[in-house]
């Protein structure tokens, strides 16, 4: 049974995440529903990463076991096909080898927020950045994201509802930049715990409103307490943009 590697990209505004739920719609479900509709197979994907409501992604990576040895362009184009009346789409399909795992395989995951810094609410971008109107500091927020980096204990940057089995994390990349009228903050690790991209940088956002320092940053990451977090940024601005393999998968 041949192994498939997709790479999708979502918008997940119209989607209730990624994974499958019972009459909710979800990228998982759409996904699934047009392999359904290609080759006739029930089947249930795995992905390297479980995004919540209204995340969007650039380039997930699944896999899937299909029945039949199809050349994956064939793959590619038949889901497409059948997605088109859905917000997913199918960039990339290859075999992969039959121990390739989209989750278990991933080395790193890397994740983009767009925050839309400016006066007017976005027309063309709406649903897809957080909207602040005043004007964040980018050095600062840079400071206080630098206090985040490394092998650390995330509890405060942790949902509640997290099932992680432990709070420990490394980050490797922490980027602050601006992009025109946006800023952009890039994270990348091994793995991150629920939640955590968007609590970290609701928190930054506040160093960058002035409301906090970067040795806010640092006090709340070690107080290891989720009250400590600053708010959550919202769903729209939050793009999983990569997921690093080893160089044979």
């Amino acid at each position: 049974m041949p192994r498939y590697r997709l790479t999708i990209e979502y918008d997940g505004g119209p989607y209730n995440g990624f994974q499958a739920q019972d009459g909710q719609p979800t990228v998982q479900g759409a996904l699934e529903t047009a392999i359904t509709a290609f080759c006739g197979q029930s089947v249930r994907i795995v992905a390297a990463g479980r995004t919540d409501s209204g995340v969007h992604a650039t380039a997930q990576v699944v896999h899937v076991d299909l029945e039949r040895d199809w050349p994956a362009a064939t793959v590619m184009n038949a889901l497409n096909a059948h997605l088109l009346n859905e917000a997913v789409s199918v960039l990339d399909a290859a075999v992969a080898p039959d121990d390739w795992h989209a989750r278990f395989s991933a080395e790193g995951r890397k994740y983009l927020y767009r925050i839309l810094n400016r006066p007017g609410p976005p027309a063309l971008l709406d649903g897809q950045v957080w909207h602040v109107k005043r004007p964040l500091d980018i050095k600062a927020m840079q400071a206080g994201a630098d206090r985040l980096l490394g092998h650390h204990d995330f509890t405060t940057f942790r949902d509640l509802a997290c099932q992680a089995k432990s709070p420990m994390r490394t980050l490797d990349v922490a980027r602050v930049e601006g992009v025109g009228a946006e800023v952009h903050l890039v994270f990348e690790a091994r793995a991150f715990l629920h939640r955590q991209v968007r609590s970290m940088t609701g928190t930054l956002v506040e160093v960058g409103l002035g409301r906090w320092t970067p040795d806010d940053v640092a006090a709340a990451l070690e107080a290891r307490d989720r009250k400590a977090c600053g708010p959550v940024a919202p769903s729209a601005g939050l793009y999983l943009t990569g997921v690093d393999y080893p160089d044979a998968a």
